[in-house]
């Protein structure tokens, strides 16, 4: 890179504006194609038949009555599936899950695919998948946390520590002049995206296109090229569109991949979409925990000890472990601290990431035991976190923002009214008699970064080109994204060309983890400096042009054009340098990863404080949330309007877990009994509250290039436990399992 100063600026045009979604008109108008709407000639549809049992083997199915049923072109079963170049039990990195794909008879658990039926129309394979009418080899299913001795796993999540501690937590809670023991119980909860997994799958020789979506393009387009054998450079997946995501599709699920399988078995283009009972089994789920608090304060109220212990479940045949005590080693400062997960093996699909995995349920049970430690030591809730928040993380001892989250504490409660709230529980009353509770929650989420990659352009029109294989669920990345593109080529937003959604371009890593905008933004980044210095290099050696011999004082861009920094009046545009100089066109690619001194150094997270007011019916028992304020401090904000879209989309699955969703497990069959939407439930339009974000300023300089922190899923942390405490102080009743019901509260 030449030695020319040169620098983006760092507030533009773009960034820091509420601009409404570029993708919007066409998702209103129905002009977005996602997967399931695409239709290549000669398309087949295939229907995935599923098990009724949880554990066992299949013995029979009448794939003579499917195969005989009109319509119907294929039955695809263990006899004929397509043989795969990679067992798709291997597992070769923590973001690879295996998969059932007809390789063998066994049944792991219900719902798991167990045939594909392919036809000329949808109804045919749907009655043909009907009349395969499988019979079983059944073994009696082991269900729920007490099915069996738990094990001790030695990493949760995506390969964090099962285990951390630090200080002597027995010694801790034995001087304390308080303690509480306790214990929440959070129940099994599934994706229910608004689109259901689907793939349109075709083959054109040994190359393969695919239409399905993903939160993984680079990563999926891998693991399809594993199990085919495939060149990646020979598979081509299309995903401009998400119908929502939240963690279910980070990785391929099985059915996708049996889309593929079931094109190269027919040779013809196939389209497979679950139904929506299809989507309680093979594409993961959030796993029930239950956790174990016991904490310990001294006179004063100050934490002594913290230890918190999560048993939860993971499948029979793969590991994935709900880390749920993880987020009580970063946010509360007790000089003895002990985290720990235990789990038991089921016979259910494999839990997966659901949006905030670990913080979500994790934070339920540890703002419920801290709202009761605070009661036992007389202090207000409030009053009692602001004692013990970190001013470090207090497993690591590396400082974050702590100012930040005393800002979010302070607007929270001015907003929210929390000086009005009565000590006492089961004291506030509204004017119909209605009790009235106020709680508050501390929300935390870590600020991650993967890795990423872009491409940016600048051209001799004036116009500039950003590409990366971006993906956006429904977050608004088309737009944010796009805006940190315009801003750091230094031109207006409708000279942009910005493109994504497709696994040929680079690498933009997986929107997950609240880290897309902060990982792509800062490849993105990263690209557009690459070219703009270049084309400061050919200006400021150009005798010819204004900007000559300003490379120490150094120039900076700005609507299509480069100025000078010791003098604004000298400047010159984008079009005249390049033409000029004979270029058509100026290009480079841009990384983002994180910085590995500053992620040793600074423990990095978002931040926020989230106050709840219920009213509950005395004689009912009926809940209804009535207001939600939460302040969240994440970083830069490159799109105020998509980030309160954002924070909203979290505190409204904050009352959907406190108070809703709840997958009920026949433990005789093992099959979920709620598997739809009419009975799998979740918020409605009277069910939201009047809801209010604050976006509570802060700059912190070591997250990353930008500055930005993620906001996809904080705004459920802190949430539900803030409705919880909030029913307790209407009630006086604790109620520490989720969803808090009438028969809870009454019972």
């Amino acid at each position: 890179m030449p030695d020319i100063a040169y620098e983006q600026a760092r507030h533009g045009s773009s960034i820091g504006q509420p601009l409404t979604r570029r993708d919007g008109f066409l998702k209103v108008t129905g002009g977005a194609t996602y997967a399931a709407d695409n239709r290549p000639e000669g398309l087949l549809h295939a229907v995935v038949a599923v098990s009724r049992i949880a554990r066992g083997r299949v013995t029979h199915l009448d794939v003579a009555a499917a195969k005989a049923h009109p319509g119907v072109v294929e039955v695809m079963t263990g006899a004929n599936a397509p043989r795969l170049a990679q067992d798709p039990d291997a597992k070769d990195n923590p973001f690879m899950f295996r998969l059932d794909l007809l390789q063998n008879d066994r049944v792991r658990y219900a719902h798991q695919p167990i045939a594909v039926v392919i036809a000329q129309t949808l109804e045919a394979a749907t009655e043909g998948a009907e009349l395969l009418a499988p019979r079983y080899e059944v073994d009696p299913p082991r269900i729920g946390l007490d099915a069996e001795a738990p094990q001790a796993p030695e990493v949760v999540g995506a390969g964090d520590k099962a285990v951390a501690a630090r200080g002597d937590v027995e010694a801790g809670l034995a001087q304390a002049e308080r303690t509480v023991e306790t214990t929440y119980e959070t129940p099994a909860q599934y994706h229910n995206a608004l689109e259901p997994h689907a793939i349109v799958a075709q083959w054109d020789g040994d190359r393969l296109i695919v239409d399905t979506p993903s939160q993984g393009l680079a990563m999926a387009k891998m693991r399809l090229a594993g199990l085919f054998g495939l060149d990646p450079k020979k598979i081509l997946i299309r995903s401009p569109f998400l119908g929502g995501g939240f963690g279910s599709k980070g990785s391929l699920s099985g059915p996708q991949v049996l889309g593929v399988m079931a094109a190269k078995l027919v040779g013809a283009p196939v389209k497979l979409v679950l139904r929506r009972e299809q989507m309680f089994g093979p594409v993961g789920h959030r796993a029930e925990t239950r956790q174990t608090l016991r904490l310990g304060t001294d006179a004063s109220g100050a934490l002594t000890a913290l230890d918190h212990h999560t048993l939860t479940a993971t499948s029979r045949y793969d590991d994935f472990y709900e880390p749920a005590s993880a987020i009580s080693r970063y946010l509360y400062a007790a000089p003895a601290l002990s985290t720990r997960h235990s789990g038991v093996r089921v016979d259910t699909g494999t839990p997966l990431f659901m949006r905030a995995p670990g913080e979500a349920s994790g934070s339920v049970a540890l703002e419920g035991a801290v709202d009761e430690m605070a009661e036992a030591c007389g202090l207000d809730p409030l009053e009692f976190r602001l004692r013990n928040y970190a001013e470090s993380e207090p497993i690591s001892g590396r400082p974050f923002s702590s100012k930040a989250l005393r800002e979010c504490y302070a607007q929270g409660a001015a907003r929210f009214g929390w000086d009005k709230r009565a000590k006492q529980p089961r004291s506030m009353r509204d004017t119909a008699g209605r009790l009235i509770g106020y709680g508050m929650g501390t929300a935390l989420f870590p600020a991650l970064m993967m890795q990423a990659e872009a491409r940016a352009e600048i051209r001799a029109d004036g116009t500039g080109t950003v590409a990366l294989g971006a993906h956006d669920m429904g977050q608004g990345a088309w737009t944010a994204l796009a805006q940190i593109a315009a801003d750091g080529l230094g031109i207006d937003l409708d000279q942009l060309d910005f493109q994504s959604g497709t696994s040929d371009l680079p690498n933009a890593g997986i929107a997950g983890g609240s880290a897309h905008t902060a990982t792509a933004g800062s490849a993105i980044h990263s690209a557009a400096a690459s070219v703009l210095a270049q084309l400061a290099e050919l200006a400021t050696n150009d005798a010819r042009s204004p900007l000559y011999g300003a490379g120490n004082a150094g120039v900076y861009a700005r609507g299509g054009r480069l100025v000078r920094r010791d003098d604004e009046g000298r400047s010159e545009a984008f079009s005249e340098i390049l033409n000029r100089a004979g270029r058509a066109a100026i290009s480079a690619q841009g990384q983002g990863a994180a910085d590995p001194a500053s992620r040793e150094a600074y423990a990095m997270h978002a931040h926020g404080a989230v106050f709840a007011e219920v009213s509950v019916d005395p004689d009912l028992g009926q809940i209804r949330v009535t207001r939600l304020v939460g302040a969240f401090a994440a970083g830069r904000i490159v799109n105020p309007r998509l980030v309160e879209s954002q924070y909203y989309g979290g505190m409204i699955w904050g009352v959907s877990f406190a108070l809703h969703e709840n997958a009920v497990v026949d433990p005789r069959s093992g099959r979920v009994m709620n598997a739809n939407l009419g009975e799998y439930h979740v918020p409605v339009n009277a069910d939201v509250p009047s809801i209010e974000a604050i976006l509570v300023e802060e700059h912190d300089p070591h997250v990353n290039p930008l500055g930005i922190k993620g906001v996809g899923e904080i705004g459920i942390t802190g949430t539900a436990g803030a409705i919880a405490n909030a029913v307790y102080h209407a009630t006086g009743i604790r109620v520490r399992k989720t969803p808090i019901t009438l028969d809870r509260l009454l019972g």
